[in-house]
């Protein structure tokens, strides 16, 4: 696995990605190669979807896309989303920021009644 000299130099890097620390803490990243590897869907699908804003890299190595370990579970949903339900990238793009929208009210209405 090719990894820039800047991340390597925040951290370690490993078969399963990039592990950063930042401030203080361990962060862990996937690369594009374990991301597809972790979920079936081949690369070049990912970067379609990176294009199209669906997933968003954390960081930038070099030309390597680094993302977030909760990229898997989205990407997940996505082709879930796309393969068994038809839904089209759109309605995609327009299910995940509502759910989203959902998630952050929730948080919110749990925190005002705390």
């Amino acid at each position: 696995m090719k990894t820039d000299r800047s991340v390597a130099s925040r951290g370690t890097t490993r078969a399963t990605g990039a592990r950063l620390v930042l401030y203080g803490k361990t962060v862990e990243r996937v690369t594009l190669e374990v991301l597809a590897e972790r979920t079936g869907v081949h690369p070049h699908r990912i970067r379609d979807y990176v294009e199209y804003g669906l997933l968003e890299p954390s960081e930038q190595a070099g030309e390597q896309p680094l993302f977030a370990p909760s990229a898997v579970t989205r990407l997940r949903r996505i082709e879930r989303l796309r393969l068994q339900l038809g839904v089209n990238l759109t309605g995609i793009a327009i299910i995940l920021d509502m759910r989203e929208r959902l998630i952050r009210l929730q948080r919110e209405i749990e925190r005002r009644e705390r």
